[in-house]
C-alpha cells in the first residue's frame, strides 16, 4: 500500500511526486488523462518501484494505507471539482492536501467543507517552481496542527535546506500556509520588478552590457545573493 496519493502530474505535481519518491516513500499517482500517468511512468527510471500509476481516483484511494492522505496538485479553478470528485471516496480521519497555489480564502472555505465532512484538509504553498519541487522547494503550510503532523515527515523529508534545517514548517489553522505563500509571492514579485528597473536605470544611463552583468554579478556575491539575481 502506498502512504500517499497525489493527483494531477502536471509540471509541478509530477516534480513533486519524483520528490516523495526519491525520499523514499511509496507513492500512488493520478491524473485526469491516463496518457499523461503513463508519460510520467515512463520517465520515472529507478523510482518506478516507489510509484503505483493509478486510473480513477477510486483506484488512487484504494491504493492508500489508512488513514489517506491525497495531494491535490491542479489548476486553482479546478480544485473544487476535484475535490467534490475525491472527498466521498475517501472515509473519516482521512485528509486531503492543496499543494497548489490558491486564495487563502478559499482555502478557509474548503477546510471548513471538509471538516463538516469529517475530512482533515491543508493548504499547502509550494514555492521554488519546478526544479524546487522536484529536488526541494519551500513549504508553508496551513490546516490543524494534527492534520499537517500526519504527514510532516514527509513533508520536511521532500523541504529544501536553510543550514540543515528544512524550509518547510505548519503556520497555523486552515488559510495560514496560502497566506504566507501569497505574502512570499508578492515580495518575490517586487524583487522582480526592482531588478528590472535597476536594469532599465542602468541602460538608460548607457551601461554597456558587460557592465550591467557584472553589477549584477557583484550584487549575487554579496548580501544580495539569491536566485533571482
Amino acid at each position: 500500500m502506498a502512504r500517499i496519493g497525489l493527483t494531477g502530474l502536471g509540471t509541478m505535481g509530477a516534480a513533486l511526486a519524483l520528490n516523495i519518491a526519491e525520499k523514499g516513500f511509496d507513492l500512488a499517482v493520478h491524473n485526469r488523462s491516463n496518457d499523461r500517468v503513463d508519460d510520467f511512468m515512463g520517465s520515472a527510471g529507478d523510482l518506478a518501484d516507489k510509484l503505483t500509476p493509478t486510473y480513477e481516483l477510486a483506484e488512487m484511494v484504494a491504493a492508500l494505507e489508512a488513514p489517506r492522505a491525497v495531494i491535490i496538485m491542479v489548476a486553482a479553478g479546478a480544485v473544487d471539482a476535484v475535490m467534490a470528485d475525491l472527498a466521498p471516496l475517501l472515509s473519516e480521519g482521512d485528509l486531503i492536501i492543496d499543494a497548489g497555489n490558491a486564495d487563502f480564502n478559499d482555502t478557509r472555505r474548503r477546510a471548513k467543507e471538509m471538516e463538516a465532512r469529517g475530512l482533515g484538509f491543508l493548504g499547502m504553498g509550494v514555492s521554488g517552481g519546478e526544479e524546487g519541487a522536484r529536488h526541494g522547494p519551500s513549504i508553508m503550510v496551513g490546516g490543524k496542527r494534527e492534520s499537517y503532523d500526519a504527514i510532516s515527515d514527509i513533508v520536511t523529508a521532500i523541504a529544501a535546506r536553510y543550514r540543515g534545517d528544512p524550509c518547510a514548517d505548519w503556520l497555523g489553522p486552515d488559510g495560514a500556509g496560502h497566506f504566507v505563500k501569497t505574502v512570499h509571492n508578492g515580495i518575490e514579485y517586487a524583487d522582480m520588478q526592482l531588478i528590472a528597473e535597476v536594469y532599465g536605470l542602468m541602460r538608460a544611463g548607457g551601461r554597456a552590457l558587460d557592465e550591467m552583468a557584472e553589477v549584477f554579478a557583484e550584487w549575487n556575491r554579496g548580501p544580495l545573493q539569491s536566485y533571482l539575481i
